[in-house]
């Protein structure tokens, strides 16, 4: 990504990025300056509906019921747009899964920074097999490479 594109305009989260934030991991810290931007309107900041039921399941799985709805509710009160499901992202998810290994969740949040047109951020490393086909903001300085 080029260094002057790195913190300005729009970007996607992808729910690895959004689970960072919350936990307070120090790869969360970015996320954190995204979302300040964003309740400044400085940053515009987008969210699958594919991702937010990510995290959701995960948070419920790992932290109980009542952590889920927290969470659910604090995502809603940050300054972030949940992008719908349509035809088209669907097609772009399809797409990307059948061309990369990767995750089918990943495949949304990748096929919605494409469509919009802006760099999706991530820590996650499975996203560096898309690095030849999507702008991507990493939330760490060296993401360990995919298994």
């Amino acid at each position: 990504m080029k260094p002057a594109a790195k913190r300005q305009g729009a970007f996607v989260l992808d729910s690895h990025a959004v689970l960072a934030y919350f936990e307070g991991e120090s790869s969360g810290a970015m996320v954190r300056g995204l979302i300040h931007g964003a309740e400044r309107r400085r940053v515009r900041l987008y969210l699958s509906l594919i991702n937010w039921g990510e995290v959701l399941y995960i948070v419920r799985r790992e932290k109980g019921e009542v952590a889920g709805h927290e969470v659910a509710a604090r995502i809603d009160a940050l300054p972030i747009t949940l992008r719908g499901v349509d035809r088209a992202l669907v097609q772009g998810a399809a797409l990307l899964k059948a061309q990369y290994p990767i995750a089918y969740a990943d495949a949304f949040a990748a096929a919605t920074a494409q469509l919009l047109k802006v760099p999706v951020v991530t820590g996650d490393s499975e996203f560096r097999r898309l690095e030849a086909v999507l702008d991507i903001l990493w939330t760490t300085e060296e993401p360990a490479a995919p298994s």
